[in-house]
């Protein structure tokens, strides 16, 4: 049965949240051997109590992982979970990745491969006239240098965001807290039209989800998972830009600040921000020529080139196989299997054996790898 069934049943389970899931998939190595688990086998899961694992136990039994997916792909044909190939490979680096991601629009493979660089512009739902102004500005500017945006959808200066790359003929990405068919707010139905036909809308809410306060700060660790760096370009002291700020630094991405104003308590957020040491944005040239320092991920053709430079060892070929994905740049367990296709505990089996033999490090955390 297909990996994505036991994504799509976990994330049916009461108590077991993104964060959980992913712990789940990291310790058995795959969502189907965990679901085969006994109560006892997932209390060693950090996170699992025995009310949690009772509750599995219960949901487990009502739950027909490859029914499920069958309905789902009828009744939600457009979505992804971590074992699908186009899955968001930025996503598969933070700790709750979604268990399930639908989309709206025209995939680009090479943007979910992390190939183009996704940028996260952030900010206040009402901004003032110096922020929609420099929005439009780094936005067009950000698009036309080849820089895929990322935003929510919100009024102001997601809105101003979309827009403006649009406008300049390039595509954006919306990561929204409702269902992709439902339009929130609803005087964004024909920008979001514009960004199906140009762009993409994602969420990880099934069709018809409507709008609750609780869903819109979740969203903000997709906005920031997806992109290199996240701009807040205006919000105050309490705002969820500074959320997606607080996440994007948790993930070990940058962040850019406009500066504005103390008479502004519109730009009182951004201030604290550029206090606790975000970068500050002083013109679209100097944010682009700070953009430029972003290490690049590796393209396959890249790690073809340095296997041509330097082969592997005489090893097994599911070794080789594995030591050819891995390069030296960070690479998720998840993403490894995708481009492997091999099993997943033949993945982490060949990922100790080249750690012993001094060709791959894990790093902290214990789902990265790169080349040693």
């Amino acid at each position: 049965m297909q990996e994505r069934a036991f994504w799509l049943a976990w994330s049916q389970v009461t108590g077991v949240g993104a964060i959980l899931l992913r712990r789940l998939s990291d310790h058995f190595g795959s969502l189907e051997i965990a679901w085969d688990a006994k109560p006892s086998e997932l209390l060693a899961v950090d996170g699992f109590g025995l009310q949690t694992a009772d509750t599995v136990a219960i949901d487990r039994l009502r739950i027909d992982p490859e029914k499920l997916l069958q309905q789902h792909e009828r009744e939600n044909p457009c979505f992804w979970t971590p074992a699908d190939p186009d899955y968001p490979r930025l996503l598969l680096e933070i700790p709750d990745p979604p268990p399930v991601l639908y989309y709206n629009g025209t995939v680009d493979r090479l943007e979910n491969q992390g190939h183009v660089p996704a940028i996260a512009i952030v900010g206040t739902r009402d901004p003032s006239d110096y922020g929609r102004r420099w929005t439009r500005k780094l936005s067009a500017a950000l698009a036309q240098a080849g820089f895929l945006v990322v935003s929510g959808l919100a009024d102001g200066i997601d809105t101003e965001a979309h827009t403006s790359c649009l406008n300049a003929g390039r595509r954006t990405i919306a990561v929204m807290a409702t269902g992709v068919d439902v339009i929130y707010p609803a005087f964004n139905r024909n920008l979001s039209q514009r960004i199906i036909n140009q762009g993409l809308l994602l969420s990880e809410y099934p069709a018809g989800t409507q709008p609750d306060r609780v869903n819109f700060p979740r969203r903000n660790r997709i906005i920031a998972g997806l992109s290199r760096a996240t701009l807040v370009l205006e919000a105050p002291q309490k705002s969820g830009a500074l959320i997606t700020a607080r996440l994007a630094n948790d993930y070990g991405r940058d962040v850019y600040v406009l500066p504005g104003s103390l008479d502004n308590k519109r730009c009182l957020g951004c201030l604290d921000l550029l206090y606790q040491g975000a970068h500050a944005i002083l013109g679209e040239a100097h944010l682009l020529e700070l953009l430029d320092t972003l290490p690049r991920l590796q393209s396959d053709a890249t790690q073809l080139s340095l296997l041509e430079t330097a082969p592997p060892p005489d090893l097994a070929p599911d070794l080789q196989q594995v030591l050819q994905v891995v390069g030296n740049e960070a690479i998720a367990i998840d993403w490894l299997v995708q481009q492997t296709e091999l099993p997943t505990g033949a993945v982490l089996s060949a990922l100790a054996q080249l750690e012993l033999l001094g060709l791959v490090s894990q790093l902290s955390g214990g789902t990265r790898y790169q080349r040693s």
